[in-house]
This record gives C-alpha cells, structure tokens and sequence, in this order.
C-alpha cells in the first residue's frame, strides 16, 4: 500500500499553485522499496528528535546512474518528492563495473560514503556557498574530518543524461541550478535536515 501510495503522489502534480520541478514520472518497484525503506527510518529517527526538521528530508539513491535523478527532496507530511535532480558520487567510488559502486568513509578515499547526514552551516569554499555535512552513523562518521559537503559544480548538468556524470571526491555534487533550490529549503529551515544517502 505504501508503495501505491508513493507511486500515486509521484504521478500527479506537486506544488499546487506553484511551478515544480519533478520530471521523473515512474520509479522502479525496486527504487520505490528502497525509498520507502529510507523513509520510514528516517520519519522514525526524526519522531523521537526534536532538533530534526520533521517536514522535508532529502534522500539520494546511488543504485539510480548518476546521469539520472537521485537526489530527492521529500515531503514527510505529505508523502510526496517535491523536486529531484542530478547528484555525482566520488571518483573512489568507481569499481569499473558498469553500474556497481563502492563505498567508503576512510579519509582520501575520494569514495561516497553512505548513510545519514545532518545539514550543517554554510561556508564560501573553493566551490562557492556549501553546506558542512556531519555523518550520524558507523559508515559516514569521518565526513567532517574529510570535509565531504554538499555543494554545486558547474560540470554537473541540470537536465538528466543517457551517459554518467562527472564525479567528485566523495562530496554529494549537484547542478548549481538545483543547488540554488534546496538552498532556499534549507536556508529556511528552523531545524536541521537529513540527508539519507543509501544503495
């Protein structure tokens, strides 16, 4: 049922009143599943933590080919995607198996690490305005320490591509145009936000 119910908000319009941005009109059953795995997690952690914003979360499925839509912005009230874009993983990240990544939180690795972030404080960096990322758990905890943040890259394009995208060092990577949005999200929050990133 909640699978349906995904499917169902992920199909009709979003943002009444408002122009939105979501264009993936059908998800696999598979990234439904893992989705809806993520999100329960996430609504559970967030139930018993009042410091969480317990509305939006962002999730990014690294199964989904870079040159796709895998960075989503969720509503947790409504059960629905409210905007997605391209998101790169880390060049350590590449087996050289089409299609299978690696993982890892050790420093220089240049690797993704999966789990879940905190959005921390703003800072102007060699990228321009990024967002600190503070792992929560086992697999991520080292990302102060490798500074893995949340940023934009002009080499990341805005429309979804038949080939990859390019990669970075383990940062969570996005196209300046969508980074300008989730910007404002979380600018605005008045508590701070999950990034869940899983595969």
């Amino acid at each position: 049922m909640k699978i349906f119910s995904l499917f169902l908000f992920m199909t009709v319009g979003f943002f009444t009143g408002t122009k939105h941005y979501y264009k993936k009109e059908v998800m696999s059953t598979l990234e439904l599943e893992r989705m809806n795995t993520r999100i329960s997690e996430i609504k559970n952690m967030i139930s018993i933590d009042p410091k969480y914003n317990t509305k939006i979360a962002f999730f990014v499925d690294m199964r989904i080919p870079s040159g796709k839509n895998r960075f989503f912005v969720y509503d947790l009230v409504n059960n629905k995607i409210l905007d997605q874009g391209l998101v790169a993983h880390g060049s350590g990240s590449e087996t050289g198996v089409k299609g299978s990544l690696r993982f890892s939180n050790t420093p220089n690795s240049n690797c993704t690490a999966l789990g879940r972030y905190v959005i921390e404080n703003c800072y102007k960096g060699g990228f321009g305005k990024s967002y600190k990322l503070n792992g929560l758990d086992e697999t991520n905890n080292n990302a102060l320490k490798r500074a893995i943040v949340l940023h934009y890259y002009s080499a990341v394009p805005y429309e979804e591509q038949d080939y990859y995208i390019s990669n970075s060092h383990g940062c969570p990577m996005v196209n300046e145009q969508f980074f300008k949005r989730i910007e404002k999200i979380i600018d605005n929050s008045k508590s701070k936000i999950i990034l869940d990133v899983y595969y």
